[in-house]
């Protein structure tokens, strides 16, 4: 970067972040700006302000300093703050239409519009708790003083320097409010000069003094916060037992804060954590319990539509002879029945009653009584209402049985219980009201009128947020609509397709009188029973198959609202073609500011021109371009952006040099007339122009040219060729001879004939390919490296020879050539032939001409149509997808001086910065290392890469790991997710607002000077650029830079990352801070903020400090230099580790906006041209409000890895494009999921940051974000037009870690307090939209394994019992089975997450290509892979909601082409896969074995395939899917390394990769935190193993057919006898087998005998048949496992007692079998030839195809190279 407009350093010089202000004299380009000076001047403005007495008044001091002094700020605080406010103030300044008169001062509007801004939460607050606002100051606009205007100025000064020191009460938005409260107050008192009543003197704040506020404001709470998360005992400890930030947060909801906290703060109140546990506050504002039943509580009104529909839908269907459900309805009794949902729905409103009290009665103490009340209340009036409506009912039906028909009283009874319904459901008709004008409701939740808090006290709490949430009429209709449509599609298919075809099946078994029982029957009358099992699936479907609904519409409405927005119109290089000619005007009409008169933008004409405008452009309606002359400033504007963002390319390594010749914008040189378009545009055209020609031999100019103007491209070419060759020829002959005037002359002759038009009458057409190849010889032998002058002189008088003697058509003597100057008039130079002497060749330092003979030589030459120009696909979408984006709506750009500002905030913690030396190099097992992969997966990027440093000086390949590893390291790290790639992208911003702030100033004449003096990469020639190396930030553009434009960038963005233990690593010598110091050196906008921990002696004690670091890399001093320190109250991760390091950087942050990036991010400098724009979204309404939140969309980067990455990135680009287009338009309910999205910094600092940071209950700390916007009211936008790079994981145990954090994050959030409150503020439509989108979405898929279960189990009992025997000639029941079978096997498949990704690439890439991905997928085993992530989705959902035990998983980042050892993969999905699948397995087993239907091998293969596909899928997916999987020889030392790992004893410190021992430890850790209701749940689900041994003991031959209780208590000797043996063989070989081996045989020996001999007695005396002994296998095993499990969760009893030694030896042997179960069918097919190769295949196909070396990767068989 150059640094010619810094000053010189002086030695006494403070450092500053962005702009010294300390000194506004210093020679630094932001100081130009008047509203710099204007801010500054208004800070310095004390005047007569009272002085603080405490410190010593410095001349230089300003208001910040004063209030520093008052109420002992931090003076590192006061100076961040102080920059942080003038930066604001200025920027705000510059934004101003129309500017203000005096632009020395500040504009008393700017300030007011960001006091009301910043202090909005505030003033809200205020008026929701009935106090006083403390903000004195007139809002009327006639009386405004300069007094006012310094105290608004110390208002906003004491917000920012409050919060700036808050450290982690930041998360507290309200407590900040109430520190704010009482400290304006003191501040009101100081400015109003009040007297102290007890001193007599002028009144002074109550704290005060150095660090008073941190010590005496912040530390107290904080250090409540700290004590109440040592509670949590590290997130184990349940929920309701400590208070999160949230729960400390909402204390300040209610007046009770004022009474009990006091100012100065009491810190003896019981709200501290001085007091005991007994006395202190509790949960505020919410409790969470663990269970599934807060499913049912945030979303009651949901499950009551489910539940009351599926009632009435199976009264109504009953009557089985009528088709239609109207028919039904006719009769008065089928309608006096369905009248029992009012029964049902008062019920469940009293299960919803009696839940809030379980669950929340924590809540209430003596200060919340009113609460308890309303708790009681509620319950008592739901059950006097289910009375009510049980009388009412019951009456109805004993007059009707007692008239024996319907008569007139009967009917009277029914009109009573209408009566009575009618006012039930009086509050639901009055919220439908105000559904229909949400205006009203609005007002009313936001007005804080003391009477409709009565009004509302019985339906709601009083909360502070979640008021006013409804949309406008318009949106409110659109999302009404959609959710209507989608309710009455499922429920006519449900009606007609699950309910009605069970009616008769249910009615059949419920008649049956004469069931055979198989066992022993315990209660008379069980087919009810039967009919439930039948019934479970059937509703367990019924309850989720919304989602598939919701899933297929969402689908479709998502590829309308894209295509309306005009998306994938460009897809590839063709398209791209057609419309490149609008393109320089759509790039002047988005992205260049216009010439903007006052108050025109906005008004109802201006839009109406702008649609104009767009449609004109985006289908080149009345050419608004006016065919681009080559030399108008548009086009040369054009060129520069174009050309720059080609050089980004080629600095990417995505293209190479002949390509980038290919695609840029040559400058206008050698006087061609036309624009000259890019290489690629014009391939093939001269040619085809030729060959018109030669058809239209005899055809007059006119029609001929006309021909040729069709096509732009074609007329441009012909003109360029022919401009270009006449600049040639006459720039290789020297002027001043013969040679050069016969030249010019012959180019006069053709330029008359053409100007009279008489061109094809004076020449010949047919000579004209004979010139073409003449002209094609000679400039190719110009381009060559070795010039040979003997061949031009040749080339030339052959060519001379064809134009004299052919070209034209009359023939002309010797002498008439010699009279018209075609022919040497005297004898040549030297006597020798035409053009001997005449030719000089430039030499090769003049770049310029060679680069435009190659251009020449292209067009002459290419025949092919160049649609595969840039090769590499990266670099092809890129081009397309910003090409489309310039035709689609976006906001005006404004200049980059009146733009918001911006940064970007990146947490980063441990993760790679830049590959090192040894990292590259490393081989892994199979002889592979990173950087040979990298070289074969980007195999083209390599070549460009290659190239690009020969032309910057490399000799050889040696060189790279000396000379030039720098280089190296960078390139793999580029294509890694590492921080160096999100640290290139993210400065990609910097360096597009310099080109753009120079673009916006620069003159014509700068314009154009720059354009010609850009000298392009010398590409062929090494000596041009040999010295000066491509570096980053030395974009050619920078050398036309005038200075300003670094001054205004710095201005409007800076980019943050928050290195959390950057300090520990810099005294640890960690190389990863000297990468990270490497970035900096060469990031002129990148700070680092970090936490620096400083040991002290305190007296005796050693203490830590704690401080928020900024540091910055000082240009000029060349070192890292110290900008700010402020000291925090302690440690600072209380809470989840990311969001903490975000917050304490976000005071870092500046500008309007943040954006939020995370590690694995990337960004594109043509995408970075374009946030100008979308920052101009924050001013326009969408739908009532403006936004909050710009969603982004993301671009995932790692699909080409391997197929597995492929699926994930399919699935999540889906997600990030379709799925949240449709959730913020038109469901209104876009949240934030994650990274690119920009927040309105102010908005969001005032309200609890940009994520939430309670310990485990925000795991998915981002959503909460999302959350927290909506309940206060913001608004959430999608916007498509700009895209960001994303990485993904690429290995199976990545993705299923990701999902199982994904899950177990929104386990906890069902628990959160945001889901409950939004489930019940938000409308019913949106909060269906919620509900199915975020923890919906897992609950379903959970139901979907839930039912493959509730299935197999109820087909288990039907086969085991013997009722399937007595109905087994009904196939009704098969039918309706086969409905709910195919639908669950759908989803099973993946096919309703494939849909929307087939919708989603059909708008993008187009239907064929669309299908042809789908149908690869599947080949490629897709849907294997998204059953398993299912069963990884549910087990960890449900997992997390029933006992807890989620953790944040840190996934891994790397390139994943390692073989996975067996036993790792055992640990990983023993638990949630292998054993759930072998249990579903075993099922299936023994219902093949005992059911009368599986007789017939194809209803059984129907019934059972999508269940086996299942059991398949969650076995075989992590062998698939892993590298080497069927590899023989590696299954062997699997199998040898799974039973080390098995056997291995391990002492205390072994971990659970080590020892199985500790690994089976560690995976009951959540049983050790669950509460009572979990282990009892859990003992429930482990009671479903006894019954195989129930089930099977009756169908063995030793029972003889007996049905006796007695078989199946006789068959528990077997369990005990098979345990006594177990433990007599482990005693023995425990005591016996190392010293005295024999006796150890001798008693296997004696338990042999033994057996054999009851086996033979068996068969002698019983009924025994052989294969009872492997049927009794199956009865067994399940029990001992089941045994196991509950000695599990009793193990804290058990733990002291000696069985727990036998339980722990035989969980190992249960262990070592499923390990052997799992890894059987895997040997099986490593054994068979060929598998391993077609499972590489299947991983590796979309890199085969690229012709990926993968067999030779990883058998490692390297090139000798």
């Amino acid at each position: 970067m150059t640094h010619r407009h810094r000053p010189p350093p002086s030695d006494h010089q403070p450092t500053y972040n962005i702009i010294p202000i300390h000194n506004l004299l210093a020679d630094h380009p932001s100081l130009r700006f008047p509203e710099v000076r204007a801010a500054t001047s208004a800070l310095r403005a004390v005047g007569d302000l009272r002085r603080p007495p405490f410190v010593p008044w410095q001349p230089h001091y300003d208001l910040l300093d004063w209030l520093g002094a008052f109420f002992g700020f931090q003076s590192h605080n006061v100076s961040n703050q102080r920059e942080h406010i003038v930066l604001h103030l200025s920027n705000a300044q510059m934004r101003l239409q129309p500017p203000p008169d005096n632009i020395d001062t500040l504009d008393p509007t700017v300030l007011r519009k960001f006091r009301r801004k910043l202090l909005n939460n505030y003033t809200h607050w205020c008026s929701f708790l009935g106090a006083k606002s403390n903000i004195w100051i007139s809002d009327s606009r006639r009386q405004y003083s300069d007094s006012d205007h310094r105290r608004e100025l110390l208002y906003v000064s004491l917000y920012l320097l409050i919060w700036g020191e808050s450290a982690n009460l930041r998360f507290m938005p309200e407590c900040i409010c109430y520190i704010f409260h009482h400290m304006a107050m003191e501040l009101n008192r100081i400015l109003e000069d009040y007297i102290d009543e007890n001193t007599g003197r002028p009144v002074l704040p109550s704290i005060s003094g150095e660090n008073a506020f941190l010590d005496r404001v912040v530390k107290p709470i904080y250090d409540t916060v700290r004590t109440e998360v040592e509670f949590s005992r590290n997130g184990t400890a349940p929920h309701s037992n400590w208070r999160n930030y949230d729960d400390i947060n909402e204390y300040f909801w209610s007046r009770r804060c004022f009474d009990k906290l006091k100012w100065p703060i009491d810190i003896g109140s019981n709200f501290f954590a001085t007091t005991s546990r007994g006395k202190r506050v509790g949960k505020t504002g919410f409790v969470e319990q663990r269970s599934f039943l807060n499913l049912f509580r945030s979303f009651d009104k949901l499950w009551i539509m489910l539940f009351m529909f599926l009632q009435a839908a199976i009264i109504v269907a009953w009557r089985d002879e009528k088709t239609y459900p109207w028919e039904s309805l006719e009769d008065r009794s089928v309608q006096a029945k369905v009248l029992s949902v009012f029964i049902t729905w008062s019920a469940l409103r009293l299960l919803q009653a009696v839940l809030d009290v379980v669950m929340q009665y924590k809540l209430v103490s003596r200060e919340t009584m009113w609460l308890g009340v309303r708790m009681v209340l509620k319950i008592i009036t739901s059950v006097v209402w289910i009375i009510v409506f049980l009388v009412l009912y019951t009456r109805i039906w004993n007059q009707r049985n007692d008239d024996g028909r319907w008569t007139g009283a009967a009917n009277k009874r029914v009109v009573d219980f209408l009566e009575a319904a009618f006012v039930f459901i009086l509050p639901e008709i009055l919220a439908l009201a105000l559904f229909i004008i949400p205006w009203v409701r609005n007002f009313l939740e936001n007005t804080n009128w003391r009477g409709f808090y009565l009004i509302t006290w019985w339906f709601q709490s009083k909360t502070f947020v979640g008021r006013g949430l409804r949309e406008g009429l318009v949106d409110n209709i659109k999302y009404t609509l959609f959710w209507i449509v989608v309710l009455a599609t499922k429920f006519i298919f449900s009606y007609f397709l699950q309910i009605k075809p069970m009616i008769q099946p249910t009615k059949a078994i419920l008649d049956l009188d004469d069931v055979r029982y198989e066992w022993h029957e315990f209660f008379g009358n069980s087919n009810r029973f039967a009919v439930g099992l039948l019934w479970l699936p059937v509703v367990l479907i019924y309850l989720m198959d919304l989602q598939i609904w919701y899933s297929i519409y969402s689908s479709f409405v998502g590829a309308g609202v894209g295509l309306l927005s005009h998306l994938g119109e460009i897809r590839n290089v063709q398209q791209l073609k057609l419309r490149f000619q609008f393109f320089a005007s759509a790039m002047q009409f988005n992205l260049m500011p216009e010439e903007q008169l006052l108050n025109t933008r906005g008004t109802l004409r201006s839009k109406f021109k702008d649609t104009l405008h767009r449609l004109k452009l985006r289908y080149g309606l009345g050419r608004p371009f006016k065919k681009l002359d080559s030399n108008q400033i548009e086009a040369h504007k054009f060129a520069l952006i174009w050309n720059e963002i080609i050089l980004t390319f080629r600095e990417e390594d995505i293209i190479s040099d002949r390509e980038v010749e290919l695609l840029e914008l040559p400058q206008n040189t050698w006087n061609v007339s036309v624009v000259r378009w890019p290489c690629f545009l014009l391939s093939n055209e001269l040619i085809l122009a030729l060959s018109q020609a030669k058809e239209l031999v005899d055809a007059p100019d006119k029609w001929l040219w006309s021909k040729i103007k069709k096509h732009e491209y074609r007329r441009c070419s012909v003109i360029e060729t022919y401009d270009s060759v006449r600049h040639l020829l006459l720039t290789i002959v020297q002027y001043n001879t013969q040679e050069h005037s016969i030249i010019t002359t012959i180019f006069q002759e053709i330029d008359n004939s053409i100007d009279i038009g008489k061109f094809t009458k004076t020449f010949n057409m047919y000579s004209l390919p004979k010139i073409h190849t003449h002209l094609i010889t000679l400039v190719g032998l110009l381009i060559k490296t070795n010039q040979d002058v003997n061949k031009v002189v040749n080339i030339l008088q052959a060519l001379y020879e064809v134009v004299i003697r052919d070209f034209f058509r009359e023939k002309r003597t010797m002498n008439e050539l010699k009279e018209d100057g075609l022919a040497p008039h005297r004898p040549l130079s030297g006597a020798g032939l035409l053009f001997e002497n005449a030719v000089e060749l430039p030499g090769s330092e003049n770049v310029s001409f060679y680069r435009q003979t190659r251009r020449l030589h292209t067009i002459l030459t290419s025949h092919d149509s160049m649609n595969n120009i840039p090769v590499n696909l990266e670099a092809r979408r890129r081009i397309a997808f910003f090409s489309n984006s310039l035709f689609m709506n976006i906001p005006h750009a404004p200049q980059v001086e009146k733009m918001m500002a911006f940064s970007v905030l990146t947490p980063y913690y441990n993760e790679e910065v830049v590959y090192n030396r040894e990292q590259l190099k490393t081989e892994n097992e199979d002889g592979i290392s990173t950087l040979y992969y990298l070289q074969t997966i980007y195999a083209d990027e390599w070549v460009n890469f290659l190239q690009r440093m020969k032309r910057e000086g490399m000799v050889s390949e040696k060189e790279l790991w000396t000379t030039k590893l720098r280089d190296l390291r960078l390139w793999a790290s580029y294509r890694g997710q590492t921080l160096a790639r999100t640290v290139r992208g993210m400065m990609y911003y910097y360096r597009a607002l310099k080109m753009l702030a120079f673009l916006d100033s620069a003159s014509e004449m700068d314009i154009r000077e720059g354009a010609r003096e850009l000298v392009p990469l010398g590409i062929g020639d090494d000596s041009s650029r040999s010295g000066q190396s491509l570096r980053r930030a030395d974009s050619t553009m920078s050398t036309m830079f005038k200075g300003h434009e670094y001054g205004t960038a710095l201005m409007k963005y800076t980019y943050v990352v928050a290195c959390q233990i950057y300090g520990t690593q810099k005294a640890k010598k960690d190389p990863h801070a000297e990468e990270i110091l490497y970035l900096m050196k060469n990031s002129e906008a990148l700070r680092v903020a970090y936490v620096d921990e400083v040991p002290r002696k305190d007296g005796t004690r050693d203490v830590t400090d704690y401080y928020s670091v900024l540091v910055k890399y000082d240009q000029e001093l060349e070192k890292e230099v110290e900008i700010y320190r402020v000291k925090l109250p302690g440690p600072l991760k209380l809470g989840e580790g990311k969001p903490e390091n975000q917050n304490h950087a976000l005071i870092f942050t500046r500008g309007d906006a943040v954006q939020t990036i995370d590690m694995n991010q990337d960004n594109y400098f043509e995408e970075a041209l374009k946030m100008r724009n979308l920052l101009q979204e924050y001013k326009s309404k969408y739908g009532i409000r403006k936004p909050n939140i710009l969603g982004v969309r993301e671009n995932i980067f790692t699909g080409s890895v391997s197929s597995l990455a492929w699926f994930m990135s399919a699935q999540e680009t889906s997600f990030v494009t379709l799925g949240q287009r449709v959730l913020a338009n038109p469901l209104k309910i876009r949240l934030h999921y994650g990274h690119p999205d920009v927040f309105d910094r102010f908005w969001f600092l005032t309200r609890g940051g940009i994520s939430k940071a309670s310990r485990l209950i925000n795991l998915s700390e981002d959503i909460f974000a999302g959350f927290n916007c909506t309940l206060r009211g913001g608004n959430v936008t999608h916007h498509e037009y700009i895209q960001v790079g994303k990485g993904r994981d690429v290995g199976l145990n990545q993705v299923s870690m990701f999902e199982a954090k994904v899950a177990s994050g929104n386990g906890e959030q069902v628990l959160s307090r945001d889901v409950y409150r939004l489930g019940h503020r938000l409308d019913f439509f949106r909060m269906l939209s919620f509900f199915y989108t975020t923890v919906g979405f897992f609950f379903n898929t959970m139901m979907i394994s839930l039912t493959v279960y509730a299935f197999l189990w109820g087909r288990l009992y039907l086969a085991l019992s013997g009722v399937e025997n007595s109905v087994a000639g009904d196939t009704q029941t098969n039918r309706a089975l086969g409905t709910i079978l195919n639908q669950q096997f759908i989803v099973q498949l993946g096919l309703f997450t494939a849909l929307p990704m087939i919708v989603e690439n059909t708008l993008e890439l187009g239907f064929l290509a669309a299908i042809w991905d789908f149908i690869t997928m599947q080949l490629q085993l897709s849907s294997v892979f998204y059953t398993f992530s299912l069963g990884t989705r549910s087990h960890y959902f449900g997992r997390t909601i029933l006992h807890g035990g989620a953790k944040y998983r840190a996934t891994g980042r790397g390139f994943v082409v390692e073989h996975k050892k067996f036993a790792e993969n055992y640990r990983l999905y023993a638990r949630s896969h292998f054993i759930k699948a072998i249990e579903l397995g075993l099922i299936l087993t023994v219902y093949a074995g005992y059911s009368p239907v599986a007789k017939g091998t194809f209803t059984y293969i129907a019934l059972t395939i999508s269940s086996w596909f299942l059991v398949v899928s969650w076995i075989m997916a992590p062998f698939v899917f892993n590298p080497s999987g069927f590899d023989w020889l590696k299954t062997v030392y699997d199998y040898d390394d799974f039973m080390n790992w098995i056997g291995f004893r391990g002492g205390v410190f072994a971990k659970p990769e080590e020892s199985w021992e500790r690994w089976w430890y560690e995976e009951q850790d959540h049983l050790r935190n669950t509460g009572l209701f979990g282990k009892i749940l859990e003992v429930i689900l482990d009671l479903r193993f006894f019954f195989f041994q129930y089930g099977i003991v009756y169908q063995l031959g030793i029972a003889a057919g007996s049905k006796s209780v007695a078989v199946y208590i006789l068959s528990w000797i077997y369990v005990v006898v098979a345990l006594g043996l177990y433990s007599v063989i482990v005693y023995a070989r425990d005591k016996y087998s190392a010293r005295e081996h024999i006796y150890y045989r001798l008693v296997q020996f004696l338990v042999i005998a033994l057996g054999i001999l009851i086996v033979i007695a068996l068969l002698e005396f019983t009924e025994f048949k052989f294969l009872d002994m492997f049927t009794s296998l199956l009865a067994f095993i399940p029990t001992g496992w089941g045994f196991l499990l509950i000695a599990q969760v009793f193990r804290p009893i058990l733990e002291k007692t000696i069985i727990w030694d036998t339980v722990v030896s035989v969980a190992r042997t249960y262990d070592t079998m499923f390990g052997v179960i799992v890894l059987t069918p895997v040997a099986v097919l490593s054994w068979m030839p060929g598998f391993q190769s077609m499972q590489t295949r299947i991983l590796f196909n979309d890199a085969f195809s690229r012709g990926l070396r993968i067999i030779q990767i990883l058998v490692g068989k390297k090139s000798k190279s």
